[in-house]
């Protein structure tokens, strides 16, 4: 019983840090350039923007984007 309930504990723990976390920083850094914005050519002579983040070296987090989407939906339903 003590052993659930700890990684229950845990668990609830973390998913209001990633909250909390989502909240305060929604943009991370883009995981295709790093956070650079740019991406190195395939011949490897020349930078070009980063297609995923569009050159911006940012991406909206994914809980980030669960917690705009329930928000868009609540908002709809009233």
């Amino acid at each position: 019983m003590t052993l659930t309930l700890t990684a229950t504990v845990a668990a609830v723990l973390l998913a209001v840090g990633y909250y909390i976390e989502c909240a305060v920083f929604p943009w991370g850094k883009c995981l295709k350039c790093e956070g650079n914005g740019k991406k190195m050519s395939p011949t490897g002579k020349h930078w070009r923007p980063c297609r995923r983040c569009k050159g911006t070296g940012k991406r909206l987090r994914v809980g980030r984007r669960v917690w705009n989407w329930l928000q868009r939906r609540h908002r709809d339903a009233t």
